[in-house]
């Protein structure tokens, strides 16, 4: 049967993972009576109106999303979480397929898909990846716009940064050219972070909540180091006062990765360094209590500095008035 398929058609079915539109099918040489036979038999099957799955049995995951975009239209993209989905950023596919059209193309409802639209769909869209998707930096930027609350936003910008797929730099140069920006100054705040080195929400809520309030001294964001042979990041260092803050942000801690952690905090103990650790609710449910632990620590390895209350209901006493 395959020998029947035209050349041309053999290789933008392999191109597209197994997809051919009856536009190409026509294209290539192919007739209707030839399409409707193939079909009638089951060598190939009906994924959308006019798109084909040039095999039999279940379409695979990669068949699906070229076989949604070419359903679209030709100049159509993946974007969102299927744009995610692509650049290994999402653990599950999402439940919909999203595409972006350009603003003005008009696109009936289709059944599993999403569409958005676009005014700046030419400079998203990435030159050289297929299936066609938006860029990486345009994929974040368009994902936090569309997050359900602001600390989503920031998490999709922080770990894209932390990632180190891309820059900060590079995605606030992308959201510049964005007439329109939900959340444009907490995400422009949170890449001005990223570019010293905060690589997550909890860290972004560190420094917001805990250390610039508290006026504690400003500390190394993924300090590098080398313990046993191995390189390793440290969230938090305080340079000249021996003291790591590490935090976590996962809700259930393996054993494997407790004692990895258990086993960082002994090769820095060695080098004469001390390891706080923190978790999500200590940082966002007890942040004045965090500032006063830390400062203690910092006080006893020599810091002069005037730990101060973060407002009126700062829980910490015998501190000195907040000047913000």
């Amino acid at each position: 049967m395959s020998s029947e398929i035209p050349v041309a058609a053999r290789e933008l079915i392999g191109d597209q993972d197994g997809v051919l539109t009856l536009a190409q099918a026509h294209a290539c040489g192919l007739t209707d009576k030839y399409v409707v036979a193939a079909l009638r038999t089951g060598r190939w099957q009906r994924l959308h109106a006019g798109v084909y799955g040039v095999f039999s049995g279940p379409p695979p995951r990669p068949t699906q999303l070229w076989a949604a975009v070419l359903r679209v239209g030709p100049e159509a993209v993946l974007s969102h979480h299927s744009a995610a989905e692509l650049y290994g950023l999402l653990p599950d596919p999402a439940p919909a397929i999203h595409v972006m059209v350009s603003r003005g193309h008009r696109v009936a409802p289709i059944a599993g898909l999403i569409v958005h639209h676009s005014r700046r769909l030419a400079e998203a869209r990435h030159p050289v990846l297929t299936p066609p998707r938006t860029r990486f930096e345009e994929t974040i930027l368009d994902l936090a716009g569309a997050a359900r609350s602001l600390d989503d936003a920031l998490g999709w910008v922080l770990r894209a940064c932390g990632s180190r797929r891309t820059t900060p730099d590079r995605l606030a140069a992308a959201m510049a050219l964005r007439t329109r920006m939900r959340w444009r100054t907490e995400l422009a705040a949170a890449l001005g972070l990223a570019a010293e080195g905060v690589h997550s929400l909890l860290e972004f809520r560190y420094v917001r909540r805990v250390e610039r309030p508290h006026g504690l001294p400003v500390g190394a964001r993924q300090h590098r180091v080398v313990r046993v042979g191995q390189r390793q990041y440290q969230d938090i260092t305080y340079q000249g006062y021996g003291l790591v803050v590490e935090l976590d942000g996962v809700v259930a801690h393996p054993a494997e990765s407790r004692w990895h952690d258990v086993r960082r905090d002994n090769a820095n103990t060695v080098v004469r360094q001390s390891t706080l650790r923190y978790g999500w609710a200590d940082v966002t449910d007890r942040p004045c209590f965090v500032a006063g632990q830390v400062a203690a620590a910092l006080a006893a390895r020599g810091w002069t500095g005037v730990l101060r209350r973060c407002g009126g209901s700062c829980g910490l006493p015998g501190t000195a008035p907040s000047r913000t």
